[in-house]
């Protein structure tokens, strides 16, 4: 048996005569139990570029639905190189191309994000 102090932030402090070693062993299985409750969000990743051919955008978006159909969040990045920065338009285009893509198998998160010479789309699966 050892001596515990319990809540060592009351007054006056609080200590306990108890079996240290079973104590940390049931407060590790608190902590995994509460860990196998949890849900683990996973973000998987696609890069583009505005000038992508059909075959390469339908190809990327048939990985997409596959994300989203394992329940995964899918980032979309667009790279913009050289003179593609100058005509954004073209990235928009694009975007609102995946938009309506997307329509029924995800929704939108948050509006698109332009940082430098990316733009950064978040999607996530539809609630059913």
């Amino acid at each position: 048996m050892d001596l515990v102090e319990v809540a060592s932030g009351a007054k006056p402090p609080v200590c306990k005569i108890m079996n240290y070693g079973k104590y940390k062993y049931i407060q590790n299985k608190k902590a995994q139990e509460s860990k196998k409750k949890q849900t683990v969000i996973q973000i998987k990743e696609i890069k583009m570029r505005p000038r992508i051919d059909e075959h390469d955008f339908n190809f990327k978006m048939k990985q997409l639905f596959k994300f989203l159909k394992s329940g995964a969040k899918v980032k979309v990045n667009i790279f913009l190189r050289g003179r593609e920065v100058e005509n954004i338009e073209n990235a928009y285009s694009l975007i609102e191309k995946i938009k309506n893509a997307i329509e029924e198998h995800g929704v939108l998160e948050n509006n698109p994000k332009r940082e430098g010479r990316t733009i950064h789309l978040l999607i996530s699966p539809k609630k059913n």
